[in-house]
């Protein structure tokens, strides 16, 4: 698995499109850390970023990457090497490579203000680990969808409409639906709705460390008053793991069962 690890990292590493997502995370933080020196201020900035534009990269690297490499898939599945080997190195390869050009990107702007030396590092920490969750979380997805589909079409389309429910469209139907059934007590739903969505468990893990109430939202809220900050930044964590870790274990079910045609 290694090998096969260190490969799609390389593969990944050399791309143009690394260097991009690169230097645009690099770009973006030593614009902000300029025009406003308050790391504070600058991670609430870049929440609303990262949480849109990690699991949009992480969506649309995995679903290429795996339609891409089909054919020296097929070659290494000729070879006697397990498939879930070839499969999970292949998609750590990738989600460490996303998340090093991530990490390495708004790194090196904040290391050159002294994050080290600020009250805020831990918010800033917190932001990273969010990102670095969505990172593997979307990729560990789109390996689903593009196994599920043989079109590259219809498997690109399906990812991109699951990126658009969970960033775009199911914040909206919860919230119209909070307004529908204003009357009743929706505080365990709203915990529940809040857990069957990274990225709104990402953005409650960077504000509950940020606390600032104002902007956690009405999930948010409910999750600092049933938990608090502490322990519901742990919950937070723990969900975000599961969302990790289940979709791999989807992908060596998938693969098991799957014909891969040469």
């Amino acid at each position: 698995m290694l090998k096969i690890l260190r490969y799609s990292f390389s593969d990944i590493s050399r791309s143009q499109w690394s260097y991009f997502y690169f230097a645009f995370y690099f770009i973006i933080g030593f614009t902000l850390l300029f025009l406003s020196s308050d790391v504070s201020k600058a991670v609430i900035t870049l929440v609303n970023i990262i949480l849109v534009l990690s699991p949009l990269i992480g969506t649309v690297f995995g679903v290429i990457y795996f339609y891409n490499s089909k054919e020296f898939t097929q070659l290494l599945l000729a070879k006697p090497i397990k498939r879930s080997t070839i499969f999970i190195g292949q998609y750590l390869g990738l989600s460490l490579s996303l998340s090093f050009s991530f990490v390495l990107g708004l790194g090196f702007p904040f290391l050159f203000y002294g994050i080290f030396r600020s009250p805020a590092i831990g918010d800033f920490f917190s932001l990273l680990i969010s990102g670095v969750f969505l990172t593997f979380i979307f990729t560990a997805l789109a390996f689903n969808i593009a196994l599920s589909n043989e079109n590259k079409i219809k498997g690109f389309a399906a990812a991109i409409l699951l990126w658009l429910l969970l960033a775009v469209i199911y914040d909206g139907l919860f919230l119209i639906s909070l307004m529908v059934f204003n009357e009743y007590p929706l505080e365990k739903v709203s915990l529940i709705a809040t857990a069957l969505n990274p990225i709104d468990l990402s953005r409650i893990l960077v504000l509950l460390k940020l606390d600032i109430s104002a902007l956690l939202g009405y999930t948010g809220a409910v999750f600092q008053k049933f938990f608090g900050g502490g322990l519901g930044m742990l919950i937070s964590i723990f969900i975000l793991m599961l969302w990790t870790v289940l979709p791999i274990l989807r992908i060596m079910q998938k693969i098991e069962k799957r014909i891969f045609n040469e």
